[in-house]
């Protein structure tokens, strides 16, 4: 019997925007539920970093849904070959 391989199945090229409008809703809404909801929580134990590290992945995601526009931009082009 021949050592034949079976064939690669191709690789995944989902369109990756509505992971990163994801990403940004869940660090809007994460922060803010504590902002509403645990602010004197947070204030009285110390965390109010938390916060800001919401802010933080909320406006990183920023560049990367550019980043991930970009990428379905080429996944098109990609495509159209």
């Amino acid at each position: 019997m021949p050592n034949e391989q079976p064939p690669r199945p191709a690789p995944l090229d989902p369109p990756m925007v509505p992971f990163a409008l994801a990403g940004l809703a869940a660090w809007a809404i994460a922060g803010l539920v504590l902002l509403i909801f645990f602010r004197g929580w947070l204030t009285d134990h110390g965390h109010q970093n938390w916060l800001w590290t919401c802010l933080a992945g909320f406006l990183w995601g920023f560049p990367g849904l550019a980043v991930m526009m970009r990428h379905d931009a080429n996944r098109r082009r990609r495509r159209a070959r």
